[in-house]
């Protein structure tokens, strides 16, 4: 196994939620080593995995975790896929990626030609599974054409209210209306955009096509967009159901079923991190300051995990 080594976590700082009746009655009690950082949440095969301060694992879809022995990563962000089941990417704090192709048992780092910088956002392509997606803070979007080997830049940071963005979550949602199929969703210090995989322009989620959304001053049709002024510190699209979305912002997770035109709240819980069962649209799994939590109702409740 490759050592990694003197890795500080840091993560962005998010705004505390009550948690009170959300959790359901009767859930194992968390223990205190849930009180480490976790900074992303990834489905692969039967197994869920949690990153930060330490590699954690579930058989269960989140509702008992155990660590892996081995080095602490000091992860910021992991991306899967189900096509390459085993094969796990996560972005280091300080810089860097690292991946497994063994479902987690070692990790190694790779990813030449990214800049000496921080990873805030992952994210692997929904129809091309060597596509990968990193978004880097105070740069932009770079993307991988062979499963994370060699990257190049693909775009600027979105501009939002008349300021440049950063990323901190990606999504990768496969809809018609996108050029060859593939939109890349971006959860930004305020709001979501996202963008065709023509990489032309940083769009408003609108019930039309790409190109219709690129025609300037075109009418735009009425929508329900997230709250304005929140960063999205997760987003979440389900491979298995390709309309539903779910976003982490302070004010709590909220739920899209129409590809991000139109969101609801689902809940008050204010997560960090969040993982859709990519074969369960209705399991989910979130990290909050207080600890792990899984849903089995699309999120609109959510039990304590145990880390046993």
């Amino acid at each position: 196994m490759t050592e990694i080594t003197n890795i500080r976590l840091s993560r962005r700082a998010f705004a505390g939620g009550a948690l009170g009746a959300l959790i359901v009655s009767g859930a194992p009690p968390l223990r205190a080593a849930t009180a480490q950082r976790i900074t992303g949440l990834a489905f692969d095969k039967g197994t869920t995995f949690a990153v930060g301060d330490a590699l954690l694992t579930s058989d269960d879809g989140g509702a008992t975790w155990k660590p892996i022995s081995g080095p602490d990563i000091g992860a910021i962000a992991i991306t899967s896929h189900p096509k390459r089941p085993g094969r796990l990417v996560v972005s280091l704090e300080g810089g860097g990626l690292s991946q497994s192709t063994d479902g987690g048992n070692s990790f190694a780092r790779f990813g030449r030609g990214l800049p000496d910088a921080q990873i805030d956002a992952l994210a692997t392509a929904a129809k091309l599974p060597d596509t990968l997606y990193a978004a880097i803070a105070g740069d932009g979007l770079w993307r991988s054409e062979d499963a994370g080997a060699s990257w190049e830049f693909a775009m600027d940071r979105p501009f939002i209210g008349g300021d440049e963005r950063d990323v901190l979550s990606l999504a990768s949602v496969d809809l018609a209306s996108g050029m060859g199929g593939i939109w890349l969703y971006g959860g930004t210090t305020n709001g979501v955009q996202r963008v065709p995989d023509c990489f032309c322009r940083w769009q408003d989620v609108q019930p039309d096509n790409a190109l219709d959304g690129l025609v300037e001053g075109a009418e735009a049709a009425e929508v329900a967009p997230l709250p304005e002024g929140q960063p999205v510190f997760s987003l979440v699209a389900s491979p298995a159901a390709s309309n539903r979305l779910w976003a982490a912002l302070p004010s709590g997770i909220w739920a899209s079923t129409d590809a991000g035109v139109v969101w609801k709240q689902a809940s008050q819980l204010t997560a960090t991190a969040l993982a859709t069962d990519p074969n369960t649209p209705e399991t989910l799994v979130a990290a909050a300051e207080s600890g792990l939590f899984h849903s089995r109702d699309g999120g609109t409740s959510w039990a304590a995990s145990a880390v046993l």
